[in-house]
């Protein structure tokens, strides 16, 4: 009787651990992916190291840590080897998280040098001690474990943003015209050889734009056609314009009034819309930008309606809230996602009483085939100025560009990972979610881009 009793929980506890160590066993055996599962061939991104984040607000440059960096991140095997590659490429944060590009076919890199980098000495250093820059480096990426740069070349003036067709033969570079550049053009275009070389470049008229008094702040290419669609920084406007055979830029259909403040723009993957983001700052803000609201993300129907003259309409279609300055913007593969990163305002000196201690995502869906967009939320991390993200092909996970760290202790910048997770007995609770992965890279990381 009491050897019956005795059995039956040492029964138990036998029945309870032979599950654990089952799945102990199939624990060890799991793939590290089974977390992550980031899809693509590497990613790419430009670390500006002449200044830490403040030096927006104080003008400080900060401590010298480093050169400005590129860097190639193989996306092959476990993501917790994951490392970066970096070689010299001069490149600044100070302009839209567009400053390098990669071709379609992932065989090479461009990258456009808005600000010199500092002096070449300890002392002290303000942001105007920078001087305007004007290069352009075109980077051979056919080893990814040594990515080498095949040729420099002295373009315009502040050059802000490169964008390369889908057929990868015609690259755009936009300047700051109103930035006191002396730019004579808002945007050129080169021709691009088979071996990744620039020709000359053009520099083409532009009907109806008003030279000197706006930026061309962001520009991207129709995913199938050589048409282009741009932003206006302070007209707060976007215009579409075709591209012809001898690279004349032709804009056709009406100027859309968007929103204050636009910074970067993205077609969708099927090329019916248009997404930019709007910071929302400006003179009549507080602070300018130090006190800027809320930001938003829109969508404009490209070719809305078509007239009896023949003539196209593109139409603004849906706006919903961002986190407090979006700079950064990304559009999922499968057109089902938009995401933006949200400076907030992590960015200020430790001692301004107004930083936020923390940085955001902000997630939206996206409807490709009307436009609509309905806002998933904005998430909140540790982190300081994300200016940039990508998603992979999945269209599942993120990667975003960390300026800095709020722990000082830390070099350098990351790049981290993170993961769209629905609830499977939730549909309606969708998050965004930081993974435990990320890969260190230089400090200063703001534009990114991926070879699918």
């Amino acid at each position: 009787m009491h050897a019956a009793r005795l059995a039956s929980p040492l029964s138990a506890i036998a029945l309870f651990l032979f599950p654990i160590a089952a799945w102990a066993q199939a624990e060890g055996s799991r793939d590290a992916r089974g977390e992550l599962d980031f899809q693509g061939r590497f990613l790419i991104s430009v670390q500006d190291a002449d200044m830490v984040s403040s030096a927006y607000v104080d003008g400080w440059l900060g401590p010298r840590e480093g050169r400005d960096t590129f860097a190639l991140i193989s996306l092959e095997g476990d993501p917790r080897d994951w490392t970066a590659v970096e070689i010299f490429a001069s490149n600044s944060v100070a302009g839209p998280p567009n400053a390098v590009e990669i071709s379609p076919d992932g065989r090479f890199a461009y990258v456009v040098e808005t600000f010199t980098p500092r002096p070449d000495n300890d002392d002290p250093h303000r942001f105007g001690d920078l001087s305007i820059g004007g290069a352009l480096t075109v980077i051979t990426l056919e080893n990814p474990a040594a990515p080498e740069v095949v040729q420099t070349l002295r373009v315009g003036d502040r050059p802000l943003v490169a964008s390369i067709n889908a057929a990868g033969t015609i690259l755009a570079v936009s300047y700051s015209i109103a930035g006191g550049s002396g730019a004579e053009t808002p945007v050129q275009l080169f021709r691009i050889g088979q071996d990744g070389s620039l020709s000359d470049p053009v520099s083409p008229a532009i009907a109806g734009y008003p030279l000197g008094e706006d930026n061309i702040m962001d520009i991207d290419w129709h995913p199938d056609e050589d048409v282009i669609v741009w932003i206006n920084q302070f007209s707060n406007t976007m215009q579409f314009a075709r591209v012809t055979e001898d690279l004349a830029v032709e804009p056709f259909g009406n100027v859309v009034d968007i929103e204050r403040a636009p910074y970067r723009v993205l077609f969708t993957p099927d090329g019916g819309h248009a997404v930019a983001n709007a910071l929302y700052w400006g003179p009549d803000i507080a602070g300018t930008w130090t006190e800027a609201p809320r930001g938003s993300v829109l969508t404009v129907r490209m070719n809305a309606e078509t007239g009896d003259d023949g003539g196209v309409r593109h139409a603004f279609v849906d706006r919903v809230l961002t986190g407090v300055s979006p700079e950064g913007l990304a559009v999922s593969p499968d057109g089902r996602w938009v995401a933006t990163t949200n400076l907030e305002r992590s960015y200020l000196p430790y001692d301004d009483e107004r930083i936020t201690w923390f940085s955001s995502v902000t997630l939206a869906a996206l409807d490709q085939e009307t436009g609509d967009l309905t806002e998933i939320g904005t998430f909140n991390y540790d982190g300081i100025l994300p200016e940039a993200a990508v998603f992979d092909n999945s269209s599942t996970y993120l990667a975003v560009a960390n300026f800095d760290h709020f722990d000082d202790r830390i070099a350098g910048s990351s790049i981290d990972f993170w993961r769209i997770q629905t609830d499977p007995l939730d549909r309606g609770n969708t998050q965004l979610v930081k993974t435990r992965h990320g890969v260190p890279v230089a400090r200063g990381a703001h534009s990114m881009a991926i070879a699918r």
